[in-house]
C-alpha cells in the first residue's frame, strides 16, 4: 500500500499489521496523468482521495466563464467536493491534476464499512476534518482582514512549496487576484 497514507494515517492513529490488511482492501490507489479530472461538475463525488504524489486543484467556473480555484492538495493532503461526497448529489466543483499523481481512493459504498471494521479510522478523519475547517476559517479571516499583499506575504510563508509548483495563474486564482497583479506582488517580495 502507499507508504505516504500509511505514515500519514500513523501520526494519528495506530494501526498493526492486520488492520493494515484490512485497510488494504478497503482502498486502492490510481494514476492520473496532468490535466486529468477526478471529478466535473454535474458528477457525484464517488470518492475521497488522498494525494500520494502529486498535485491536485479544486476549482468551479464562475457566471464570467473564469475559473476560480478553492483548494490545492499536495503529497499528503485529502480532497473532495465533501457536499457532493456527503449527499451522492452533483458536484458543483471540478477536481483536476496539476502534475502527474498517484492518489489513494476509498469510496463512498465502502466507507462506512470501513469505520466499523476500523473504528479508528473515525478518530482519524474526525481530526483531519477538523483541520481542514480550520484551516479554511483562516482563510476566511485572512480574506477579510489582510490586503491582498498581506494575504500573498502570509501564503508565501505558510506553504512555500506551493510557489514552487504551482503555476501563476492559478496561485492568482486562488488568491482572488489577477495574474498580471501577482506579478506585480513577486517583484515587491
Amino acid at each position: 500500500m502507499s507508504p505516504n497514507f500509511i505514515q500519514h494515517l500513523k501520526k494519528y492513529i495506530s494501526l498493526n499489521e492486520d488492520e493494515l490488511q484490512i485497510l488494504s482492501s478497503y482502498v486502492k490507489t490510481i494514476s492520473l496523468k496532468k490535466k486529468e479530472f477526478l471529478l466535473q461538475e454535474g458528477q457525484v463525488c464517488k470518492a475521497n482521495y488522498f494525494t500520494e504524489r502529486g498535485l491536485l486543484r479544486m476549482y468551479f467556473i464562475n457566471d464570467k466563464g473564469v475559473q476560480q480555484i478553492t483548494q490545492f492538495a499536495l503529497e499528503n493532503w485529502w480532497i473532495a467536493d465533501y457536499m457532493s461526497f456527503t449527499m451522492q448529489s452533483p458536484a458543483h466543483f471540478y477536481i483536476q491534476a496539476v502534475e502527474n499523481a498517484e492518489v489513494v481512493v476509498i469510496e463512498h459504498h465502502k466507507q462506512d464499512e470501513l469505520f466499523k471494521e476500523l473504528p479508528q479510522l473515525e478518530k482519524y478523519f474526525r481530526i483531519i476534518i477538523q483541520r481542514a475547517y480550520a484551516a479554511s476559517q483562516m482563510r476566511f479571516k485572512y480574506f477579510y482582514d489582510y490586503s491582498k499583499e498581506e494575504n500573498y506575504r502570509q501564503f508565501v510563508s505558510l506553504f512555500p512549496e506551493f510557489v514552487q509548483r504551482i503555476p501563476q495563474y492559478m496561485l492568482a486564482s486562488y488568491l482572488g487576484l489577477t495574474p498580471e497583479y501577482l506579478s506585480e506582488l513577486r517583484k515587491k517580495v
